[in-house]
């Protein structure tokens, strides 16, 4: 099978980020993972902060919006818009899987999380991989981003708990499970490790 585009799901900490992007550029595909927000924000018509809200998040965990954080828009009537009560969760997921599908349409890309996996899941040509590490690895390697101060542990157990309800609710679907990956690779070894694997399983070429 001659894959034409892979997505990426991953643990916070597991370096997923990083292996996308050295894929991306070994492949030379696009790389699909903020970029996903402004195509969005595009389709959408409205501000990347308002999509950034909704980025992978169950509803129940979605913010309240502050009058600071929204920002108005004039439909051709002449009224004014108040994007963030506009555009909604539902519509979040409209506008994802409509990027989503022109991306696979078009093919040569790397997908990082937003439920790709399960959009694209009927489609033969994509491979789609899961990422994970031991939990103290993902400490550290956050340890290197985060500043002083953020409790790590509590971060990764609360990133894991609403990547995993983002994905029950919006697809019905277990973020781990085995049945929505061609491969599930445990990146302790370096990111650079890590990718040229995946990139082997993907093509059979290093």
């Amino acid at each position: 099978m001659a894959y034409r585009v892979l997505t990426i799901d991953r643990e916070l900490g597991s370096g997923a980020e990083i292996v996308a992007q050295k894929i991306a550029t070994w492949t030379g595909w696009k790389l699909l993972d903020d970029d996903l927000i402004t195509a969005i924000a595009s389709a959408a018509h409205v501000d990347p902060q308002v999509v950034r809200l909704f980025d992978e998040k169950a509803s129940s965990r979605i913010p309240r919006i502050s009058p600071h954080g929204r920002r108005d828009a004039t439909n051709p009537t002449g009224k004014v818009i108040d994007e963030a009560a506009f555009f909604d969760s539902h519509m979040m997921m409209e506008f994802t899987h409509k990027v989503m599908e022109e991306a696979a349409a078009k093919g040569n890309c790397v997908i990082v999380g937003r439920g790709a996996q399960c959009i694209l899941q009927h489609k033969p040509d994509i491979f789609h991989a899961f990422l994970y590490a031991p939990f103290q690895e993902r400490v550290r390697r956050l340890q290197a981003h985060l500043q002083p101060g953020v409790n790590i542990e509590q971060r990764i157990r609360t990133a894991d708990q609403e990547h995993a309800e983002f994905l029950l609710q919006r697809f019905g679907k277990a973020w781990n499970s085995h049945q929505l990956y061609n491969l599930m690779l445990c990146s302790s070894e370096t990111e650079d490790r890590t990718a040229r694997v995946l990139l082997y399983a993907m093509t059979g070429q290093l």
